[in-house]
């Protein structure tokens, strides 16, 4: 099974704000790279869950596109 992160877990592994997370889930279809790559969020009874091993594959095909 993979691990689950937390906003503040993943914030952390991404060297970012809380506040940034929520908003790239808030606009994953908004604008540039969200719109062809959203950020794989999950909603675990209303919270924002993110699975480790999704995010590493989105990092992963960002990099390609930069």
């Amino acid at each position: 099974m993979c691990e689950i992160l937390t906003v503040d877990e993943l914030a952390v592994m991404l060297k970012m704000s809380k506040r940034q997370i929520y908003s790239m889930t808030e606009s994953r279809t908004r604008n540039g790279n969200m719109r062809d790559h959203p950020l794989p969020v999950l909603r675990i009874n209303g919270n924002l869950r993110f699975s480790r091993e999704a995010v590493t594959e989105w990092l992963q095909e960002l990099e390609k596109v930069a």
